[in-house]
C-alpha cells in the first residue's frame, strides 16, 4: 500500500477519489506530487473495482499549476527540464486516455497546468466562485502540458486561441455558454456533485462505458471511427453487462452488474 504524502487517494464505493492536498499553496506542483499523482491514476486505471475517477483539490482551490518556487527552468538542462514537461504531461495523458471517465471538480481556481488537468477530464463541475485560466502566455510560457491541445477539442479553435493569446479567465458563467462544465454549483458543492456523476458514471455497462469513451477521438476520419466502431460493438454485444442491461430494460427494474465495490 503506497503512501501519499501531497495527495488523498481513496476507492470507496466503485469509484477512485484523488485531492491534490497542498492547500497552504493552492495545490500547486512539484515534482514529488507529479509523481504521486501519476502512481495515484495508474492504480486507479488497473483497479478492477474503480469504474470512474474524481479528482480534486484541497482547500480552496483546485490546482494553481507549478510550484513557482520550483518553476526556473533555467536551474534545469534542457534534457531535465524535457523530461520534467514530460511527467506533467503523463498526467494529462492518464485522465485523458485512461480507460475510466475521470470526472473533475473544480473547486477553486484552476490555473496553468491546472486548468489542463481539469480540461483533460471527460467531465467538469465548477463552483460559483471559481475559475479556470490558461496562465501560461501571462508569464512568458507555452501550455507545453496539454492546454493548446485540449482546448481547441472542447470549444473550438476561435474561442481557444482568445483564452490563449489572452491568459484571461474562464468563469463559470463562460465555461457554462460553451459547454465546457456539466453544471455550475454553490460553493463548497463540486466535490459532491462529481461524486454523483462519477456514481452514474459507474452505475452504467463498463465494457460500453470504456469503449464509448474510446471512440470520442476528433482526430479519426469517419472511416476509421465506423470501423473501430465494429469492432467495439461486437465486443460489448457478447459482454455479460450488455445482457443484463437488456433484460433490466425489458423487464422494468435496475440492471444488476454484480460487482463488488
Amino acid at each position: 500500500m503506497v503512501s501519499y504524502k501531497y495527495l488523498q487517494y481513496d476507492v470507496t464505493d466503485g469509484y477512485a477519489e484523488i485531492v491534490m492536498d497542498r492547500p497552504d499553496i493552492l495545490n500547486a506542483f512539484h515534482d514529488e506530487m507529479i509523481q504521486e499523482l501519476i502512481h495515484a491514476l495508474t492504480d486507479a486505471q488497473s483497479n478492477d473495482s474503480v469504474y470512474a475517477i474524481v479528482l480534486t483539490g484541497a482547500g480552496r482551490a483546485f490546482c494553481s499549476g507549478a510550484d513557482v518556487s520550483n518553476m526556473g527552468e533555467g536551474d534545469r538542462g534542457q534534457l531535465e527540464a524535457a523530461e520534467h514537461l514530460w511527467r506533467v504531461q503523463n498526467v494529462v495523458r492518464a485522465l485523458y486516455h485512461g480507460d475510466k471517465p475521470t470526472v473533475a471538480a473544480v473547486n477553486g481556481p484552476a490555473i496553468g497546468a491546472g486548468c489542463d488537468f481539469a480540461l483533460a477530464c471527460d467531465l467538469r463541475v465548477i463552483e460559483e466562485d471559481a475559475f479556470m485560466r490558461e496562465q501560461f502566455v501571462n508569464i512568458g510560457l507555452v501550455p507545453g502540458d496539454g492546454g493548446g491541445w485540449l482546448l481547441p477539442r472542447l470549444v473550438g479553435e476561435a474561442k481557444a486561441k482568445e483564452y490563449i493569446l489572452t491568459g484571461r479567465d474562464i468563469t463559470p458563467t463562460d465555461a457554462e455558454d460553451m459547454g465546457l462544465v456539466v453544471d455550475i454549483v454553490d460553493s463548497g458543492g463540486s466535490l459532491e456533485a462529481a461524486r454523483e456523476l462519477a456514481t452514474e458514471l459507474r452505475d452504467k455497462p463498463a465494457p460500453a462505458m470504456q469503449h464509448c469513451k474510446d471512440l470520442l477521438d476528433v482526430t479519426q476520419s469517419y472511416e476509421e471511427y465506423a470501423q473501430r466502431a465494429i469492432e467495439a460493438q461486437w465486443e460489448v454485444t457478447n459482454h455479460p453487462e450488455h445482457v443484463e442491461a437488456v433484460n433490466a430494460l425489458q423487464e422494468s427494474r435496475e440492471p444488476d452488474f454484480d460487482r463488488e465495490y
